[in-house]
């Protein structure tokens, strides 16, 4: 699947739920983790670029509220929690803790698709309104299907694949996100991406934006990303989602 789909991570203890709820996120273009416990939710958070959790508050003996309350704690990421029917106080202790929606059992994929979808669109205009310049809490860049994990610093093709990159690459491809559509020079590159060093100089910009063109250009000798400005610098083209 293409890293740009959002990525979803469903949390719940019931295996039927997952399976069924997972396929039907897919068939519908999302990226889909299912696990069952807290412990997991929490390496899939530490190695993937989550856009939503899908958290069920009934956990077979973890306090799913606990959980959620981490969740909101350290990070802006977006929840809907999941309740049983009869679980009022539940619905509202979730929403005094800021979960973003809450879906009871049972519930219909339709309808748990069209909540998600609205809780994404919410944050994708609040993240486009956002003031500009780095940020500690961001968490990833996408952009033409390319997803730069800031946290693991990995970047991952649009095919799902891996693609290695030395650390002044890395930092490089960073300074470009955080600035698209504006032209770098080869001083704000250096800068931004922290590119220093006794023998350091303005060309190795030229040779690091080589070395990066061969990895995410499909033809490395006629970039559409990484543009060059004649007696000015570079500008990074494609657009670029923030996900926080």
């Amino acid at each position: 699947m293409n890293t740009a789909s959002p990525h979803i991570l469903v949390v719940d203890d019931d295996p039927a739920l997952r399976e069924l709820l997972s396929a039907y996120l897919s068939e519908n273009e999302f990226q889909v983790t299912a696990v069952a416990t807290g412990a997991e939710m929490n390496a899939v958070l530490q190695d993937s670029v989550i856009d939503l959790v899908v958290l069920d508050l009934r956990l077979g003996g973890e306090d799913g509220m606990q959980l959620a309350r981490g969740l909101r704690d350290t990070s802006e990421l977006p929840v809907i929690i999941v309740t049983g029917k009869q679980d009022e106080a539940d619905r509202v202790m979730g929403l005094e803790i800021a979960a973003d929606d809450y879906v009871t059992k049972p519930f219909s994929n339709r309808e748990m698709l069209a909540r998600i979808r609205a809780v994404l669109r919410r944050y994708q205009a609040r993240s486009e309104v956002a003031s500009p310049g780095r940020s500690s809490k961001r968490r990833a860049y996408r952009f033409a299907g390319w997803e730069l994990n800031l946290l693991a610093r990995r970047l991952t093709s649009p095919e799902g694949q891996r693609v290695e990159l030395s650390n002044g690459e890395f930092n490089l491809l960073l300074a470009l996100c955080e600035q698209p559509q504006r032209v770098l020079s080869r001083d704000q590159l250096l800068e931004l991406s922290r590119l220093h060093g006794a023998e350091v100089y303005d060309r190795s910009i030229d040779v690091q934006i080589l070395r990066l063109r061969r990895k995410i250009e499909v033809d490395a000798s006629a970039p559409k990303m990484i543009r060059t400005e004649r007696g000015a610098g570079y500008v990074f083209e494609p657009q670029v989602q923030v996900l926080h």
